[in-house]
């Protein structure tokens, strides 16, 4: 197991940890219809990951906590830092099909995955 591989991996298991423990602790102190902690878990890393790509902190430190921890803990930090850099390198066309397909095919998906899980129960 090479160093880049097990800084991914406790990174990871970290940042499942953290969004398991907010999620539970937020959930039961803040009964909502909204998923409010899963918001406050994607924006929140949608700012620490942010803050992360542009402190540009080294290689280590962005496979330990980009990739890891915020891999884990959520995608959405990284789909929008990806976002800004179509938008920082002027790429709106990208940006567009990227937004959009993220967004529609997202929302298919998780539908369908839904309505299969849903036959699967028996």
């Amino acid at each position: 197991m090479t160093i880049n591989l097990l800084l991914v991996a406790i990174g990871g298991f970290l940042g499942a940890c953290a969004r398991y423990g907010f999620s539970t602790w937020f959930n039961k102190r803040y009964p909502a219809i909204l998923p409010r902690a899963t918001l406050l878990i994607n924006l929140s890393g949608s700012f620490l990951l942010g803050l992360l790509a542009g402190a540009a902190w080294g290689d280590a430190v962005y496979l330990l906590i980009g990739t890891g921890f915020m891999g884990a803990y959520t995608t959405f930090s990284t789909f929008n830092v990806e976002n800004i850099q179509l938008v920082r390198n002027k790429e709106w066309k990208a940006l567009l099909i990227y937004v959009a397909a993220s967004y529609v095919l997202g929302l298919l998906l998780a539908y369908a995955g839904i309505s299969v899980g849903m036959t699967m129960k028996g």
